[in-house]
């Protein structure tokens, strides 16, 4: 299982890249796309939504099914990946790097501290 160590990640198998300017990239992991199969749709939240952990923030369809994607932490949407509406499938393909979701200002850095290492994610994933 892919999962970059520069990332936190959540039990529910979302992904947090900490930026420079303080805010957080959010995505889902190899192993939800994965789980997800090919998607079709992506809805995101509109920027200046309030996030708040462990409520959904975004959907995701899917030929398979629907899914709400978890926030990981709380915060402001300060962008969405506006590339998903025409290619959905790019976070199939590229969940880590081209298949982000939303950028976030936290509300707070200690959350995202709390979040998973890689090392701990794999061993949950059951991929020690």
């Amino acid at each position: 299982m892919n999962a970059p160590t520069d990332l936190r990640y959540t039990a529910s198998h979302e992904w947090v890249r900490c930026n420079a300017d303080g805010s957080v990239t959010i995505g889902i992991t190899e192993r939800a796309q994965d789980q997800l199969g090919h998607l079709v749709y992506v809805e995101l939240p509109a920027v200046g939504a309030t996030i708040a952990a462990g409520e959904p923030c975004a959907v995701l369809e899917s030929t398979k099914a629907a899914a709400d994607v978890s926030a990981p932490i709380d915060g402001e949407v300060i962008e969405t990946n506006l590339a998903l509406g025409d290619a959905p499938h790019t976070v199939n393909t590229s969940p880590y790097q081209d298949g982000w979701l939303i950028r976030v200002r936290p509300s707070t850095a200690a959350q995202v501290e709390a979040l998973m290492t890689a090392d701990r994610y794999r061993t949950f994933a059951g991929d020690a």
